[in-house]
């Protein structure tokens, strides 16, 4: 993991606070809505909590969303890895992808 990719439950949890606050609901509507306590729901928002496959059906069901248009709203905020080859040089994803030195491959770093 590079320092600049975040956790996904980072991610999911920023996508659910700000989808909750798109629709102007509370903590506490949600969370009752999902069945989970106002307290598990803030952690989850906060990226502190790893919610479970069931949990985040559960909330994402709350806010109209499914948990795959959760996903991919969520990837849409991860930022593009770096590459690394084989000389060590790191280079961003949005050069062109090279091909690798005769003999050699492409290594990604994360």
């Amino acid at each position: 993991m590079t320092p600049l990719e975040p956790l996904l439950r980072e991610l999911l949890g920023q996508t659910l606070r700000r989808r909750r606050r798109a629709l102007g609901r509370t903590l506490a509507d949600v969370a009752a809505q999902a069945g989970v306590s106002m307290q598990h729901l803030s952690d989850v928002e906060r990226g502190r909590k790893d919610a479970s496959s069931e949990m985040l059906a559960a909330i994402s069901g709350a806010l109209g969303m499914s948990v795959a248009q959760l996903m991919a709203v969520a990837a849409q905020g991860v930022p593009r890895p770096a590459l690394l080859d084989l000389t060590g040089a790191t280079r961003t994803t949005e050069e062109p992808l090279a091909a690798p030195p005769r003999g050699g491959v492409m290594l990604s770093a994360a």
